[in-house]
């Protein structure tokens, strides 16, 4: 093998060069479009699947619902814009919140060219409690609809109460379809759902869940089957207490590094 020695004159020059090129460089040569983070809180209340949404308070979409959201500061990572917008629009902290997808159709906002880093997470329903027309910020727990079956993907509805579909601004519909579309996708291979149960459980408990989920019921013996085999579940020895039927026997999830 040849031994090469690094001239150090290159390397300087190279550094030099480098410095030079960074102090002329004119940011204006390239369009530059606007980053924006938004967020998909989803739940699970009373069977229904539920999202988080605020109300819009400035134009474009004035008054209308949208995702908890926000632009990136020039000086902001991806993650501090989440915890930003997560504690000024949600009302939270906290949240264990996962990338979902990047959404840079050319007119998806009509200010300019926004593209959008939405990101996803499941959040118990008691944390959304007091949170709702607190502060300055007009937030509901919509009802989430899903018309496809599956993970065929499209848009979502939301609702409020037994009233019809919101008017979701920008893409939102898109975002919060795509949200879903993902977590129907986690069921074919992993329990999910460690937020929305309490720390011990009934398998009937995590099939409502799933069930929930995926708009569709399951066959109760090869749900089970199937999830005492992932390896994520343990017996606790225990029976569920206070309650009418024959008790059922308690899991919790295995401890799990994130």
């Amino acid at each position: 093998m040849t031994n090469r020695t690094a001239n150090p004159n290159v390397s300087a020059t190279a550094g030099a060069d480098e410095k030079a090129f960074l102090a002329e460089y004119d940011v204006s040569r390239f369009p530059r479009p606007s980053v924006a983070v938004d967020l998909v809180l989803l739940t699970v209340c009373d069977r229904e699947l539920r999202v988080l949404l605020v109300r819009r308070t400035e134009h474009p979409q004035k008054g209308e619902w949208s995702l908890p959201g926000g632009f990136v500061g020039p000086q902001e990572s991806l993650e501090a814009t989440c915890e930003r917008v997560l504690r000024a629009k949600a009302g939270l902290a906290g949240v264990f919140l996962e990338q979902l997808y990047t959404f840079g159709e050319p007119t998806r906002d009509p200010r300019t060219r926004v593209i959008s880093v939405a990101y996803v997470a499941l959040v118990a329903p008691e944390r959304f409690e007091g949170i709702v027309r607190s502060g300055e910020v007009d937030r509901m727990i919509a009802r989430v609809h899903v018309r496809w079956k599956g993970e065929r993907g499209g848009p979502a509805e939301a609702a409020a109460g037994a009233g019809g579909s919101l008017r979701l601004a920008f893409d939102h519909a898109e975002i919060l379809g795509m949200a879903v579309r993902r977590l129907r996708g986690k069921l074919a291979y992993t329990p999910i759902g460690y937020e929305l149960l309490p720390r011990e459980f009934t398998l009937r408990q995590l099939q409502d869940l799933h069930e929930t989920i995926m708009g569709e019921a399951t066959n109760k013996d090869s749900f089970r089957r199937k999830m005492l085999a992932t390896g994520e579940l343990e017996a606790t020895g225990r029976l569920e207490e206070h309650v009418e039927h024959r008790p059922a026997e308690l899991y919790r999830f295995r401890a799990r590094a994130r």
